[in-house]
């Protein structure tokens, strides 16, 4: 195999596949379609960016000066009994629509997702008490470091509260396996249902382009609140705001650049810090390139 055999675009605009709608341009952007393109991608270029559904990130306005591979074709599944196999790239509401049609129960919560699998397994995606790591019972791996592929049990996959052991070591998810609980179709779909009515009325649709929760609940509390009695639904910068339904959540109201939600995010972080002496921790990452204020006001929010 050779890099000429898949799918590439030079100087390639990410905006457009990102859930804010912001995003410069990547020198190389890569498309892979098997797993083989996509292990031989990365054991092959220099420190790739990999992005999936692009639904908790913020891509610089100005760009990522690295070889991005976006994996959306990615997209095989494969259901046997009880057991759901599915590639880093599929998308988790299909997913989730899937395993009804089958009577698999255990994925209703992802019904509202825009993200892949990749991203779900990535960071333990959960809802309406459901999560990932429920269901999840091994998954395929590379290894950045060593460049091999790795299998993965559960244990060592080191679920926890919105993480995995993909967060710690430079792990890249191939494919999952997931082992669902067979239940009544009617049921399934009565639930997803009441999910999906539950995030239309909490969460801003993708009409006003956001990218998902802001922050991590802290231990024992709701990153909402706190950022709600702080005030934050007042905050604003240049395109970029607060959403009024719920203060945890930031919208691109027009052509807000990263800077704009930058700034934005900086002063929620604040406002709940001088208020309650609570450092909120975001779950919003920037990628790409920063300017000297960006870094400071990403600096504060990571504490570095």
């Amino acid at each position: 195999m050779e890099h000429k055999d898949i799918k590439y675009f030079e100087d390639y605009e990410l905006k457009k596949h990102t859930t804010f709608k912001i995003g410069g341009c990547a020198r190389k952007v890569w498309f892979p379609k098997t797993e083989k393109e996509f292990a031989y991608l990365l054991s092959t270029l220099d420190n790739p960016v990999v992005l999936g559904g692009c639904s908790n990130v913020l891509i610089s306005s100005a760009g990522i000066d690295r070889d991005v591979i976006l994996t959306t074709g990615l997209r095989n599944f494969s259901i046997d009994g009880f057991t759901i196999t599915a590639d880093c790239g599929v998308k988790a509401p299909m997913l989730s629509i899937q395993a009804q049609k089958n009577g698999l129960s255990g994925f209703e919560f992802m019904i509202g997702f825009p993200g892949t699998v990749g991203g779900i397994i990535r960071m333990n995606a959960s809802a309406h008490s459901q999560a990932v790591s429920d269901t999840c019972i091994n998954a395929k791996v590379f290894d950045m470091k060593t460049k091999s592929v790795l299998e993965l049990s559960k244990n060592e996959l080191e679920f926890k509260y919105r993480s995995s052991i993909l967060g710690k070591k430079n792990y890249i998810l191939l494919s999952a396996k997931f082992e669902l609980t067979p239940d009544d179709k009617e049921k399934i779909q009565a639930l997803m249902d009441r999910n999906k009515e539950f995030r239309r009325n909490k969460q801003p649709n993708l009409t006003l382009p956001n990218a998902g929760s802001t922050f991590k609940n802290p231990p024992g509390d709701s990153a909402g609140r706190l950022l709600e009695l702080a005030g934050a639904k007042t905050i604003s910068h240049g395109a970029a705001k607060v959403w009024s339904g719920h203060a945890n959540f930031v919208i691109n109201t027009g052509n807000a650049t990263s800077k704009d939600i930058s700034h934005v995010i900086n002063k929620m972080y604040n406002m709940v810090k001088e208020k309650y002496t609570i450092e909120l921790e975001p779950e919003v990452k920037f990628i790409g390139i920063k300017d000297r204020e960006e870094e400071e006001l990403w600096n504060t929010i990571l504490k570095k």
